[in-house]
């Protein structure tokens, strides 16, 4: 089977490895189109690649045909910026054609460097001001509740947003309300656009400190670029009825070329004809590896 055959179900639930091919198969594209286009965010959309995909691919309840669907689960790409990571997977699931993703921050495409509600079908919230991702998902959980509705919200932030006053006052408001079916999901790749977390603004021990403020936290330490890992904490989610829920995911910012990992420098850099040449055969070679396992 191949990545080709799984998008020509995009309806089907996929398992782990199937899960893993498809988000190689993103990266390779998104790397591409960002060398193409010689601007955007590649450290943030590469580490959270896994997570996104393993969510529209195999978690969120939503339709494609409709998507204000009232009755929809949410999601919040706090980390707006890394957009691209967004559009592939939007794009594939089916909200709208793959054919655009070139066009991205062309002047007039929908997509821009930030995603926008308003133009890009499957975007639950315009981001990219670092840190009001969680307010407003912690809106929308508690408008579930006095609606009476029953879907879900995840809000995926970085270590930018957790920078953020408010992020930490929306943390304290949903410790009080307990709304059912909220989760804020962390993309804990310890490097942000001037340097890593210590050197910045150090948010360790970031599971105490949320354990503290009233939050019931994954307590396995997960591998947020392993598909396994991520299936394990949608199982977590499903455990008990005890909320808000958090799950914070290690991952590797620029994950996929060997000479990105881990390096700020990479937080939004171009990708030039050089290091296109040089990280293209990592991350096919990365595709051909995963897809073997399906």
């Amino acid at each position: 089977m191949t990545v080709k055959d799984l998008l020509d179900n995009p309806e089907r639930k996929l398992g782990a490895k199937e899960l893993a091919a498809l988000a190689a198969a993103f990266r390779v594209e998104s790397w591409d189109i960002l060398h193409q286009r010689g601007t955007g965010h590649w450290g943030g959309t590469a580490s959270a690649m896994e997570l996104t995909t393993c969510l529209y691919f195999n978690r969120l309840n939503i339709k494609t045909d409709d998507p204000k669907w009232a009755d929809r689960d949410r999601f919040i790409l706090s980390k707006g910026h890394a957009s691209m990571n967004l559009y592939t997977v939007l794009a594939h699931r089916g909200f709208f054609s793959a054919d655009t993703l070139p066009s991205f921050r062309k002047l007039g495409s929908k997509l821009q460097g930030h995603p926008t509600m308003n133009k890009v079908p499957g975007v639950d919230l315009s981001t990219g001001a670092l840190g009001h991702g969680l307010s407003v998902g912690l809106g929308m959980a508690l408008g579930a509740k006095l609606l009476g509705k029953d879907y879900w919200t995840y809000v995926l932030t970085g270590e930018g947003c957790l920078n953020e006053g408010t992020s930490w006052e929306a943390i304290m408001c949903a410790a009080k309300y307990k709304p059912k079916k909220f989760v804020l999901m962390v993309d804990y790749n310890k490097v942000q656009l001037d340097g890593t977390e210590d050197s910045i603004m150090p948010l360790a021990p970031l599971k105490e400190k949320l354990t503290a403020f009233g939050w019931n936290v994954c307590p396995d330490n997960l591998d947020g670029n392993n598909t396994e890992d991520i299936l394990k904490s949608f199982d977590w989610m499903d455990s008990d009825d005890v909320w808000p829920k958090a799950v914070i995911y290690d991952t590797v910012k620029g994950k996929g070329v060997s000479f990105t990992e881990g390096k700020n420098s990479w937080h939004g850099a171009k990708i030039d004809d050089e290091s296109f040449e040089k990280g293209m055969p990592e991350l096919k070679a990365d595709l051909v590896a995963k897809e073997a396992r399906i």
